[in-house]
């Protein structure tokens, strides 16, 4: 059944669309956390261990918030690797070493990339695609990253 809020079914489509790309951007960000909270290893283990299942928990959280937005302007969210790999901006990366510092850059350049995205995005849904909620929302997810990013970035000090 068609969502009837108010905006064009076209435009539905396309913030349908780019919320597809940050959920697939957030799945992947998150993939990356847990192996860091998998994998990591030194003498920092068990504060970053449980620092990094803080943040995943966080993405986890977001996930769900985003695939629920897509429900609820009526469009299906995407949910399988193979979606979220054609979709994503981000890269994953293999590691040589798990350390607590190497993990926190690559998380942290993420963040940043996510972040840049999401502010330029906000008055695209907002004027483009006439859909001020996934603004607001957008702008939500953005502080959302800034304040990860800075506690990532704290670690770095």
């Amino acid at each position: 059944m068609q969502a009837k809020i108010g905006i064009d079914p076209a435009l539905l489509g396309k913030v349908a669309y780019e919320l597809s790309r940050i959920l697939a951007d957030e799945f992947v960000l998150y993939t990356k956390t847990r192996n860091a909270h998998w994998n990591i290893e030194g003498p920092d283990f068990y504060s970053v261990h449980k620092f990094f299942e803080d943040q995943y928990e966080i993405l986890d959280d977001t996930m769900d918030d985003i695939a629920e937005r897509i429900r609820a302007i009526g469009h299906y969210a995407p949910a399988t690797l193979k979606e979220f790999l054609s979709l994503t901006k981000l890269t994953e990366e293999s590691r040589s070493k798990n350390d607590s510092n190497g993990f926190i850059k690559e998380l942290l350049a993420d963040h940043e990339t996510v972040i840049i995205h999401l502010r330029e995005n906000i008055n695209r849904f907002a004027n483009e695609f006439q859909d001020a909620g996934t603004s607001d929302f957008i702008t939500g997810l953005m502080t959302t990253h800034e304040k990860m990013a800075w506690m990532l970035r704290a670690h770095l000090k």
